[in-house]
């Protein structure tokens, strides 16, 4: 018998009503804002100032195109936390449309370790990436209508204007576009663009903001571009905070679900963090952290782009850190960075497993480097053999680093009880050597620097020519001391997805920078990285149906 495909699992789950999950944390039903029978969103009143729960970071190796499950680790994580007796809640991105019906699929776990119920969770939601569409898209709209209007106009020149349109799905097509043609009534012709919806600076800002107060503050100072005489105009200069804010005023509180086990899971923001910061929105971990003892969160690809991210722009702002982070491996990730063919993946191999362990190796060196001792957590798969398992074990002991086993996919929380023991263990150990990497005073060079040779271990960066133009008007603008969020391929330290493994004495191309003021960072673009994928040949799409009883098929 064929083990059961996620979306089979998460169909035959006994699901609990969502007001039962909110009692486990001592949420009033008063405070719940319900969306159908099994999700919730929650008020920020439940935020307390300085919360006192534990907050345990998942990361990974540089991830592979046959997925190392991180989403489905940490959502075994919170719940072996609460099968060991612990008060434990997940608490992680939603999902985007754009690799649900492209390549990647769903992110809402795997196995026996999702989250539910899993097709809303994947598909609509609770309309939050909707608002945050809507939100974008009215600030273009409002400033090609300021340019269309002499009378009211800011005087906007339509070639410095650096705001895009965003749309939650993978189209090229959408990369470069001519907006304005086909007679004065349709606007003023001009270039633009659309990235994808977790891109979006209000996705980010949405993400960074502390409250709805915080959250204005931030959309006003969005940057679009400059006047004629060289002013630069900013989206309180066309009045649109109000009208934006008002968009959002459901989207910025957090969602409440639950994990197979009923255990709590909060689900909120979603930016990549190849293109963007990449971790759920600080409400939602802060809320997590008010109403439980643990919570556990993810930060999307490799270590060297979600974790440092998480911590040197999440953390930094918010003033808070990790208390424990934990890397994820899976031996076919491991094989791959050292060399081996895809037909051969499977095939048990420790020379293999050891070779490629030194990608691993140098995700372990950089969460080091914050003064945190990680845990490493191999996601289990049917054709890994203990003599595999070993390699990574000794590996790991020669860094002073544990590596657990976790069955999470196939047994649940059951099969992470011991990984939870593990953190557990780190917590309680404790230590006061936490560091930042850097300091967001630093020049914006020596931050690029300080990332890719300490996290990339880059031999040196050099800023295009696009991109030397770019750092003057920033300069200018006074934005030097925000931090950066670089924008590159996950699939390899470098910004050459080819290069996988552990390469060294490689050169990191600055292409161009966008300016995200309103979130609070620059955005460096290294490399070929787009802010607006592209479907594959065979998408994921072609798989999704629904049949004669409203049932989905087809979600990973």
């Amino acid at each position: 018998m064929s083990f059961p495909t996620d979306l089979e699992i998460a169909q035959s789950a006994s699901i609990k009503h969502i007001r039962d999950i909110a009692a486990k944390l001592n949420i009033p039903e008063d405070d719940l804002e319900y969306f159908g029978k099994f999700k919730a969103k929650l008020p920020l009143s439940l935020q307390q100032a300085k919360p006192k729960g534990k907050l345990i970071l998942v990361s990974a190796l540089s991830p592979t195109k046959y997925g190392e499950g991180k989403t489905t680790m940490s959502i075994g994580l919170s719940d072996g936390l609460n099968y060991i007796g612990k008060k434990a809640i997940c608490v992680l991105r939603e999902p985007s449309l754009g690799p649900v019906f492209g390549v990647k699929g769903g992110a809402a776990g795997g196995g026996y370790a999702q989250v539910i119920p899993m097709e809303d969770i994947n598909l609509h939601f609770t309309g939050d990436f909707a608002a945050i569409e809507k939100a974008n898209n009215l600030l273009s709209a409002l400033i090609d209508n300021n340019l269309q209007n002499p009378k009211y106009s800011l005087n906007i020149d339509p070639r410095t204007i650096s705001w895009k349109r965003v749309m939650d799905m993978n189209d090229r097509a959408l990369r470069h576009i001519i907006i304005g043609i086909g007679g004065k009534s349709n606007g003023i012709v001009r270039e633009d663009g659309f990235n994808i919806t977790p891109a979006s600076e209000i996705m980010a800002i949405l993400c960074m903001s502390k409250d709805m107060e915080d959250l204005q503050e931030r959309l006003g100072n969005i940057y679009i571009g400059q006047t004629f005489d060289g002013k630069a105009v900013f989206a309180r200069d066309l009045k649109a905070v109000g009208a934006m804010a008002v968009l959002l005023k459901d989207a910025i509180k957090p969602n409440l679900v639950q994990t197979l086990e009923g255990n709590p899971a909060i689900l909120h923001g979603g930016p990549f963090a190849s293109i963007a910061q990449g971790t759920n929105t600080l409400i939602a971990t802060k809320t997590g952290l008010s109403l439980g003892d643990f919570v556990v969160t993810e930060a999307g690809f490799g270590a060297d782009l979600g974790a440092e991210k998480f911590i040197n722009i999440k953390c930094q702002s918010a003033g808070m850190k990790p208390d424990a982070v934990v890397l994820v491996a899976t031996i076919k990730a491991l094989k791959h960075h050292g060399g081996i063919s895809q037909d051969m993946l499977s095939t048990p191999d420790p020379a293999a497993v050891e070779r490629g362990f030194c990608n691993l190796e140098k995700h372990i060196e950089n969460i080091q480097t914050y003064g945190i001792n990680p845990v490493v957590t191999i996601n289990s798969f049917y054709m890994d053999t203990e003599e595999e398992y070993d390699v990574v074990r000794r590996l790991c002991a020669s860094k002073g680093v544990k590596a657990v086993i976790s069955t999470a996919f196939k047994d649940g929380g059951k099969g992470s009880a011991a990984l939870a023991e593990q953190v557990i263990r780190e917590i309680e150990i404790g230590n006061d050597s936490f560091r930042y990497l850097y300091n967001w005073k630093d020049s914006i060079e020596d931050k690029i620097q300080t990332i890719a040779t300490r996290i990339y271990g880059a031999s040196k960066v050099e800023f295009a020519a696009k991109a030397k133009s770019q750092l003057k008007l920033i300069k200018s603008l006074g934005f030097e001391e925000l931090p950066v969020c670089m924008a590159k391929t996950p699939m390899s330290f470098s910004d050459d997805e080819k290069k996988y493994g552990r390469p060294n004495g490689f050169t990191i191309t600055v292409r161009e920078f966008e300016i995200a003021s309103g979130a609070g960072f620059l955005v460096p673009l290294l490399g070929e990285v787009m802010r607006m994928p592209g479907l594959p040949a065979i998408p994921n799409s072609e798989n999704i149906r629904i049949d004669k009883e409203n049932k989905v098929w087809g979600l990973f």
